[in-house]
């Protein structure tokens, strides 16, 4: 209640219109439940039972006409409850959704099936119930009031007999509140397990059938239904106390105001009193109570629980974040390393890879080349920690991959560069915002963005990223890397739309930072400049220096042979900015024929890594 309480103060505080303009239109039914008692007592005492009818009948006039304004006091109300129940439902849906994609984010993909219920199921809970609590306080606050002035209005001796059960069995339904809102709680927790239960299987039916483990998980899932029954029939049990405190709240105080009659009568209270009286608790207190305490005994505990669900701490990471104090890693450490590693797309497929071991020292460059489907896209999604592998391990600097240590430890830019609107400037500091003029002049130097700043005109100018050719949005991205010079820089093609000259004063300059490069090549001329060269060729992996690799190796022969033609003389034709047209495409007639385009050989496609 502490939480949720701290929550919905500044909530309510925000909408104090809403709220005023809700309790304006609630005035009107006030004013029918006193009208209703009163003019009825007035009927019988100053009307028929005086011996003049149509005073009486001028009273029930009253009493009547005030029921009207309850079609346009309705309206209005549901106006304003739309106002303060909507944004309630719209604030927890962002709240759910920010702390899943929080969890993504921490847990590597992790999203929590707790977040999956609270949009979709919890959050339509609380909205209901708010909506539900709203009305029904509104209406019993109201309607109680004027039935608490019309018997002080009548006879204050009244109340003698109609507040001590109210009192009792408020007291008795308030001591119920607490073990309800746990034992809602416990079904919560217990709809969540089930969920993601159900959620897990419905993704592992083929693991199940295949393995044979389809008693065990019927097994899992008889036990969590129980739970989740267990719970529900401890909330039952406590809802049968509360029926006992509707009871003293509803029943009670028409019976002992029967029971007293005689005496009230025999102290000066009038027969039109008593059957006011008795109009005002069957009629409205009587009613209003009984609303406000099922209210608040079903959807008001259920309503505390789900908002306590959406304002408690986030769960913990998975991994603790580094910390800065960390030794830095010992000279001599590999930048990056495959153990053993295997990736496959699903339980059934065929690896991609397949137990490969690769090391990559600092300031190491390594090609990567091997026919359209072979896994190199996915080996850099691997090593990069975008995707994980389904068996062995990845290491950054001689730790476990860990998502917190992504942005310090390396950047992968695909082949589809990413440019967002904005200035050059925060384009190219994208990776390190606080890199100095002087910084990206040398990086333009180093790479060739002298055309492009001359075209746009300066650091400061707005980049339209669908005016920008696909090489220069690629040298942009080059650009931004240089700048933060990971200690693992992995290019998955991002130089496909540069032609050959521009590439290699690219992977030249990349090369002369201290950090290890990865190049997933498409030329033979990006393949020979790096010190080592990984040919895949699906699971099949051969690595060596190019020399080694002609002699031994007869696939990176056949790719060389396929190269040999760009190396031949025939360049690809290129745009005024570095983009190639249409007939310099790789695979294309009249092009350079390169590796790693287009889809083939029956393998499965990696698609392009999210950009870093």
């Amino acid at each position: 209640m502490r939480r949720v309480g701290r929550e919905a103060r500044p909530f309510l505080r925000a909408r104090t219109g809403v709220v005023l303009r809700l309790a304006g239109w609630s005035l009107l039914e006030f004013a029918q439940t006193f009208l209703g008692g009163f003019g009825v007592a007035r009927a019988l005492d100053d009307g028929f039972l005086a011996g003049r009818p149509p005073t009486g009948l001028l009273w029930l006039a009253v009493a009547a006409v005030a029921v009207l304004p309850s079609v346009p006091a309705a309206r209005g109300v549901f106006g304003r409850l739309a106002d303060l129940v909507e944004p309630l439902r719209d604030g927890l849906v962002r709240r759910a959704v920010s702390r899943a994609l929080s969890g993504a984010f921490d847990r590597s993909g992790d999203v929590s099936t707790r977040s999956l219920s609270q949009v979709t199921h919890q959050s339509e809970i609380a909205r209901d119930g708010w909506a539900g609590l709203v009305l029904t306080l509104r209406s019993f606050v109201f309607t109680a009031a004027g039935a608490v002035t019309g018997l002080l209005a009548l006879s204050p001796a009244l109340l003698l007999i109609v507040l001590p059960p109210l009192v009792l069995g408020s007291a008795l339904f308030l001591g119920t509140l607490p073990p309800m809102a746990a034992r809602q709680r416990d079904y919560l927790a217990a709809d969540e397990a089930y969920a993601a239960h159900a959620g897990l299987l419905a993704a592992s039916v083929r693991d199940i059938a295949a393995a044979g483990a389809a008693e065990r998980t019927v097994a899992e899932s008889r036990t969590l239904a129980e739970a989740q029954l267990a719970a529900s029939r401890s909330l039952a049990r406590w809802s049968g106390v509360r029926v006992l405190a509707l009871a003293v709240c509803g029943r009670f105080p028409p019976l002992l105001l029967l029971l007293g009659a005689p005496w009230l009568l025999r102290n000066g209270l009038t027969p039109g009193a008593l059957v006011g009286a008795l109009t005002y608790l069957t009629q409205a207190l009587a009613p209003a109570v009984q609303a406000l305490m099922t209210m608040l005994g079903t959807v008001g505990g259920r309503l505390v629980v789900v908002l306590d669900r959406f304002t408690d701490a986030p769960p913990p990471p998975a991994e603790d974040p580094p910390s800065r104090d960390a030794a830095p890693p010992s000279r001599g450490t590999p930048v990056a390393e495959l153990h053993e590693v295997s990736f496959a797309y699903g339980p059934g497929a065929h690896p991609v890879l397949d137990r490969l071991s690769l090391t990559i020292g600092a300031g190491e460059h390594l090609a990567v080349v091997g026919p359209s489907g072979s896994g190199k896209s996915t080996l850099a999604a691997v090593l990069a920690g975008t995707e994980r592998p389904t068996g062995g391990a990845v290491r950054w600097r001689g730790r476990p991959v860990r998502p917190a240590d992504a942005t310090s430890v390396r950047v992968l830019l695909p082949q589809h560069a990413y440019v967002f609107s904005g200035s050059l400037r925060d384009n190219l500091r994208y990776l390190r915002p606080d890199a100095r003029d002087r910084e990206i002049a040398a990086m333009a130097d180093a790479l060739g963005l002298d055309a492009l700043l001359s075209r746009l005109g300066s650091l400061d100018a707005a980049v339209a990223p669908d005016r920008l050719s696909q090489g220069e949005r690629q040298l942009v991205a080059l650009g931004r890397a240089y700048l933060a010079a990971p200690p693992l820089l992995i290019l998955d093609e991002a130089t496909s739309r540069l032609d050959p000259a521009a590439e290699t004063r690219a992977e030249l300059a990349f090369g002369a930072l201290p950090g290890a490069l990865v190049v997933v090549a498409h030329r033979l001329s990006s393949a020979r400049r790096a010190g080592r060269i990984l040919v895949m060729d699906g699971p099949r992996t051969q690595c060596g220096t190019p020399d080694e690799l002609l002699r031994s190796c007869a696939l990176y022969r056949d790719l060389a042979g396929l190269w040999e033609p760009e190396e031949a003389g025939q360049p690809e034709r290129t745009g005024e900015s570095g983009e190639r047209d249409e007939a310099g495409e790789p695979g294309e007639p009249g092009g350079a024929v390169g590796i790693g385009h287009g889809k083939g050989r029956g393998i499965r496609s990696t698609p392009p890594p999210s950009p870093v």
